[in-house]
């Protein structure tokens, strides 16, 4: 009788192991950005706490460095459920969501506080909502950066002009045609291919912020950097639609509460790199030039008017994301 009571107690044990086996969803996430990159540190410390909040029920296994989708497949990747989840900087949406660019205005989002409040705010769940309509869920947030950086070789990009005749590495159609005003040829890339570019004279400069000039070692192909707050980027993560309705609650509110979470702690990091980029490529023997004020707002007079009419004025959704920017 015991020997049975004991075989008994032992299948309901392997039952229920192999329940909770079962119970365990693999959730694979791709993003373009080096191990070093500030915000990859901050997604891999969003993934840990998206497994201890679903208390194991997410197995979030991250690909960085494009290592498993390239950056321009992400989204589609994504959508189609080819992969679980991946990151996308906003300028990657392009013509699909071009709204998710107004952040990328020059010199017109460089408050931090925004950032701060984006998470929970109108701004944020309108975009979700147009997300969701494009094939995927959005579940993060990561402010990137509000520090930027112009490079090239020889003197540093200050004035308008400097920019003529330049082959610059672009982001969006809108912020291309405000290097377009000012006589320069941009050519839109991901990050991930821009050393490279710069390395074999494909492009002659680019723009990127501060830390991934950095962290992406351009210093070893360009000798002149100018530090403005020209745009400001973020990455966002987001899931299958099909998988996220998938989970169950528990899984759902852990990626809730990790947002969130995440949130702030990309805030946290992209201001102590922007801060600290600027003495770090010193330390590598560039040139680093801050822009002036003055300097800035000649920049601005050019490339805003240009942007603004590109970015789509008339524009019904455009209208109301900036409306509701206005409110934060």
């Amino acid at each position: 009788m015991k020997q049975l009571t004991t075989a008994a107690l032992g299948a309901v044990f392997l039952a229920s192991t192999a329940t909770t086996a079962l119970a365990v969803t693999e959730m694979r996430c791709s993003h373009q950005l080096p191990p070093a990159h500030h915000i990859a540190k901050v997604v891999d410390r969003w993934a840990a706490e998206v497994e201890t909040l679903s208390e194991g029920e997410l197995d979030v296994q991250v690909f960085g460095a494009d290592s498993l989708v390239g950056a321009r497949e992400n989204i589609v990747a994504t959508a189609k459920g080819d992969i679980e989840c991946a990151f996308s900087l906003n300028f990657q949406w392009g013509k699909t969501l071009p709204i998710m660019n107004v952040t990328v205005a020059p010199f017109a989002f460089g408050d931090v506080e925004i950032w701060n409040k984006w998470p929970e705010s109108e701004a944020a769940a309108f975009l979700e909502d147009k997300l969701l309509e494009k094939g995927v869920k959005n579940v993060v947030w990561m402010f990137q950066t509000n520090t930027s950086v112009f490079t090239t070789k020889g003197e540093p990009l200050v004035a308008p002009s400097d920019f003529e005749g330049l082959k610059f590495r672009g982001l969006t159609p809108p912020f291309d045609a405000a290097f377009t005003a000012m006589g320069a040829t941009p050519t839109a890339m991901p990050g991930s291919e821009v050393y490279q570019a710069l390395a074999t004279g494909v492009i002659d400069g680019a723009v990127t912020d501060v830390a991934a000039a950095v962290s992406r070692k351009y210093y070893e192909v360009q000798d002149a950097f100018t530090v403005v707050p020209v745009l400001s980027a973020y990455l966002h993560g987001y899931l299958n639609p099909e998988f996220y309705d998938g989970l169950s609650d528990k899984s759902k509110a852990a990626l809730k509460e990790a947002g969130l979470k995440a949130a702030g702690w990309a805030v946290e990091a992209s201001v102590e790199a922007g801060n600290a980029g600027p003495e770090q490529l010193r330390e590598k023997g560039v040139k680093v030039h801050v822009a002036t004020p003055e300097e800035n707002a000649a920049l601005e007079a050019v490339m805003r008017p240009a942007f603004d009419k590109a970015f789509g004025e008339g524009d019904a959704d455009s209208a109301k994301l900036l409306e509701l920017l206005g409110k934060m």
